[in-house]
């Protein structure tokens, strides 16, 4: 595996988190630069997606550096049967990093141990999205003032959300409460309850998205259920409108709330939140550019100046 590959959230300290979040500051104020001129980025999307990856091309474009890859793996030779590591093998030959989306859990890992080139995993399955809890953890920060002692209310697919199992491990280092509230079917699976216990945080399990679960949130973190997880479609249609937000719910919010939301949606935020000034989930989206300009660079062992916070 080469160093600076990325396949977990649990592959960083916090000490880079903090040290990605202040490039990613960078990046904000500095976007475009020519550090990547010469290098060749493989964006390998074995499974639909628009913001991560537009956002992961774009970061490179910005950088100055040059993008290769699939976004429909049915025009490639995986539809000719060829394997994942002789795919990551070939495309090797040609990059100096892989970014790479893929459904299944643990392809991301598999495919550093076929290969010396960084990889940075893109979302594998149910697993892990580690460049989106990084733009999560940039979003906080910039909306809170801190990553410190923040009651974290999640909300949804709370079973196959990669983004909140990501999200909760990387907290772990700056003491937060979590709200997990979702349905029976889709609560948070055991093994990151027992994260929790081992490592000190603390939460509580709902089933109910009531109002005093909002009005003591800094953060509300909405998710979609996502249809293509399931494998029984009738408990799908039986749990996917189960929670809402709308507008009028937000009323006695806290000041600070913010509603982030990995996107895309359907309907488990209403339109009407939209306009409301704690709505943050498309600005969230654009601070993903400046986050994942700060991972290919850590990816490729680009030194990004420190910003004085």
């Amino acid at each position: 595996m080469a160093t600076n590959s990325l396949v977990s959230i649990d592959d960083i300290s916090k000490e880079e988190i903090l040290r990605i979040l202040s490039a990613a500051q960078y990046f904000e104020q500095n976007p475009d630069h020519k550090i990547l001129d010469g290098r060749v980025v493989a964006t390998l999307f074995f499974e639909p997606s628009t913001r991560t990856r537009l956002s992961f091309e774009t970061a490179v474009n910005r950088l100055g550096g040059r993008v290769i890859g699939f976004s429909d793996p049915s025009v490639t030779s995986t539809s000719k049967g060829e394997t994942l590591k002789d795919t990551i093998i070939m495309v090797s030959n040609y990059v100096d990093l892989i970014i790479m989306r893929h459904y299944l859990e643990g392809a991301a890992r598999y495919a550093t141990e076929v290969t010396d080139v960084p990889v940075i995993n893109a979302g594998d399955g149910a697993n892990q999205h580690p460049s989106q809890t990084l733009l999560d953890l940039y979003s906080i920060y910039k909306t809170q003032g801190t990553l410190e002692n923040l009651t974290i209310t999640m909300v949804g697919d709370l079973k196959y959300g990669r983004t909140v199992h990501s999200l909760l491990m990387a907290m772990r280092y700056f003491n937060p409460t979590f709200r997990f509230v979702a349905c029976n079917e889709l609560q948070m699976p055991q093994e990151y309850i027992r994260f929790c216990d081992d490592n000190g945080i603390a939460y509580t399990v709902h089933s109910d998205f009531s109002e005093a679960v909002i009005d003591t949130s800094d953060i509300i973190y909405m998710t979609r259920v996502q249809r293509e997880r399931f494998t029984d479609i009738m408990e799908y249609e039986r749990v996917k409108d189960l929670y809402n937000l709308r507008n009028s719910m937000l009323v006695n919010s806290r000041p600070n709330l913010r509603i982030l939301h990995p996107l895309p949606r359907v309907n488990e935020i209403d339109r009407d939140v939209d306009d409301n000034p704690k709505a943050y989930y498309f600005q969230q989206a654009k601070n993903g550019l400046y986050a994942r300009q700060a991972l290919i660079c850590r990816a490729l062992g680009i030194e990004v100046p420190i910003v004085n916070k």
